[in-house]
């Protein structure tokens, strides 16, 4: 599974650190990140924490595609600030798993992403 793909190298997302179950991603907050507000676009909240729950959630060898997310912004973010997104998972089943990420500057939670997937069979299962 590669660690990294166009998307997140196009947002500026760098993988910190991977496990079994659990992710964690970075990002600085550019000015091509900002809405019409001058704060951090939610849809870059929201990728920077999809990344995570796809590393996360496809971290077990078995190919794992999203059921459902949901997000829930509590601070706003501005340029220059860096975010960090850490994902870890809160049930794996057999066929479905369920994470949560948070997303935080320093200490201080900016948002919570919360997501299910749906575990593909191994070849040969």
């Amino acid at each position: 599974m590669s660690l990294s793909d166009a998307y997140m190298e196009l947002l500026g997302i760098k993988v910190e650190a991977v496990g079994a179950g659990r992710a964690h991603l970075s990002a600085v907050v550019g000015p091509q990140h900002l809405n019409l507000h001058g704060s951090c676009h939610g849809g870059f909240l929201y990728s920077l924490a999809d990344a995570a729950f796809a590393l996360a959630s496809n971290s077990h060898g078995v190919a794992a595609v999203a059921l459902s997310t949901h997000m829930e912004y509590f601070k706003p973010a501005k340029a220059g600030d860096r975010l960090e997104a850490h994902a870890t998972e809160e049930n794996l089943g057999r066929r479905t798993a369920t994470y949560r990420i948070e997303v935080r500057r320093g200490a201080e939670r900016v948002a919570l992403f919360t997501g299910t997937v749906f575990r593909k069979e191994a070849a040969g299962s």
